[in-house]
């Protein structure tokens, strides 16, 4: 087999993994999803709790119940929730919390914010208070750190 033809093959194997994304979008992905003006403030933040089998497991009960982030995350937290129909939802597709990238370059203080506050331009709505209380928000987040660990 000739060695382009070989490239060819991987790459298009890549591509066909990576989904429909394009290599812009993927970048965008790692785009923060606070407002610039409110980035740093956000970034200063961090999570109150330990980190700690408990606390993760009772981010993982929020994660699938009340806060019913399942549904556009998916259990497996890909982002591509099995309740969603295709084409249904607004805006960039929910993050797929199990992109290391994505995890290393996200802070808690930015995730508690869109927790908060929504996210524009996307189908993430507030939670905080309205669904979750701040404590259990955290708790949550936990779990979804639990996402990119090894």
């Amino acid at each position: 087999m000739n060695s382009c033809f070989r490239t060819g093959v991987v790459v298009g194997a890549l591509l066909l993994q990576a989904g429909p994304l394009s290599w812009g979008a993927s970048q965008a992905i790692l785009r923060p999803r606070v407002p610039r003006d409110q980035l740093e403030a956000a970034r200063a933040v961090t999570n109150p709790l330990p980190v700690s089998d408990a606390m993760i497991a009772k981010g993982k009960t929020l994660f699938e119940g009340k806060a019913f982030c399942k549904v556009c995350h998916g259990i497996d937290g890909k982002g591509l929730g099995g309740d969603i129909a295709p084409g249904s939802l607004k805006g960039p597709l929910p993050r797929n919390f199990t992109d290391k990238d994505w995890q290393a370059v996200r802070t808690d203080g930015e995730l508690y914010w869109i927790l908060k506050n929504g996210s524009k331009g996307t189908a993430m709505a507030s939670f905080i208070p309205l669904v979750l209380t701040e404590e259990e928000a955290w708790q949550v987040l936990l779990y979804v750190r639990s996402f990119g660990r090894p």
